[in-house]
């Protein structure tokens, strides 16, 4: 009996990680271009990994069937 493989959503695969736990992390727009007119702070912050919130994370899981560890 052969098992149906579950495939990934490629675009949500692309844009987000998930951890160990199931946290789901992803990279924080606005930090490509126009960066003279953003503070340090702003652009040092930008450039941090993002966690997401609990009822959006869920969501992204149902994306990444086969997890994207």
């Amino acid at each position: 009996m052969s098992k149906i493989k579950l495939k990934n959503n490629k675009s949500a695969a692309k844009r987000f990680r998930v951890t160990k736990n199931g946290k789901v992390l992803y990279s924080k727009q606005g930090r490509r271009h126009i960066l003279t007119g953003k503070t340090s702070k702003r652009k040092r912050q930008l450039g941090k990994v993002g966690v997401l919130k609990e009822c959006e994370a869920k969501r992204v899981r149902k994306l990444l069937p086969n997890g994207s560890y």
